[in-house]
Parts: C-alpha cells; structure tokens; sequence
C-alpha cells in the first residue's frame, strides 16, 4: 500500500526531469521585447511571389512600393488574402497634380494614403473574366469602384484601364493606367 502512495510522485519527478524541470512557451514574447517585424520579412525565394513581392520585382511599380512602405502598408498585402490589387503603374503616379504624392507621403497623412492604397485593394480574387459592366466592388477602405467593359473588351476601373494582369501566391494583381481616387 505504501508503494502506491509514492508512485504520484514518483510520476510527478520523472515528468518534470524529463521536461528539464522547466515548462518553455516559444509563442511568448520577453517583457520589454516587441514582436518581430511581420509578415513582410519572411524570406523566401522558393515559393510563388506574393503581392508585393511581384510589385519588388517591377520597375514600373517602384511608386507604388514606396507608398505601400511609406503608409505602413506592406505587412497586410504580403498576408495570405486573398486579394485583388489594382496597381498603378509609375507612369500613372506621375500623372498626378504637382506635389500630391509627395504631400501623401508625408508622415502626417499616413492615413490619408493608406485609405487610398485601400481602394486599390478588394477582398478576394477577381480574374479578367469576373468583371461585369456596370458591377460595383467593394474595396477594402469600405467604399466600391465601378466596372465598365466596353464593346472590345477592354475592361476599366473608375475608369482606369486594366492594362495587365499577374497571379500572386495571396491574389491577383491588375495593372492599371491611372491611381484610383476615392471621391
């Protein structure tokens, strides 16, 4: 009868030597440590590109990659998504009034052009052929843009023209001729 009195623990001294003694939690973060820095810094060279990724890797798209950095952008369209991304091209940027990008960059108005990075951004994957004349799309700001497809074809945002189309590993990216602005 005794001997079953010790056998708890006993059981209780080789569980926690076999553990080391000690309970570890690699998911906790030390006090007075930050998390790392996110989804973004994930280096991977193997797999599909995700969404920017594939905008890293385009010349034309240089504008569009320092705004996403520049209103703290980069980690949500480097998520898993999916999502369907309009992306101007630099040409597109430049066509801008004189000074607005650089005014959007601007630390203070962060916000303000990260709603609009988000109108460029919808939920889900919309291929070429999903696009239905006169159909609105929600955007991730909460606002909607326009389809129009016209008799040849050639399908616009808010009228902005979609003049390619790549896949990403997180969605699908749509090239477009000028920046969408929420009105």
């Amino acid at each position: 009868m005794k001997k079953l009195l010790y056998l708890p623990s006993l059981l209780l001294a080789l569980t926690l030597w076999s553990c080391g003694g000690q309970a570890s939690d690699s998911n906790t973060t030390a006090v007075g440590t930050s998390p790392g820095p996110g989804q973004s810094a994930v280096l991977d060279n193997v797999s599909n590109p995700n969404i920017v990724q594939v905008a890293l890797g385009s010349s034309d798209h240089s504008t569009l990659v320092a705004a996403l950095q520049a209103a703290n952008y980069v980690d949500a369209l480097t998520n898993v998504g999916p999502f369907t991304v309009f992306a101007p091209t630099n040409t597109a940027f430049d066509a801008l009034p004189a000074g607005t990008l650089d005014d959007l960059v601007k630390p203070e108005n962060q916000r303000k052009l990260r709603d609009i990075l988000e109108y460029h951004v919808l939920l889900g994957v919309y291929k070429p052929g999903d696009f239905v004349n006169g159909r609105n799309l929600g955007t991730a700001d909460g606002r909607s843009v326009s389809v129009t497809v016209a008799e040849d074809g050639n399908v616009t945002i808010n009228g902005a023209k979609i003049i390619g189309t790549v896949s990403a590993s997180n969605g699908i990216i749509h090239v477009v001729d000028q920046v969408l602005l929420p009105k």
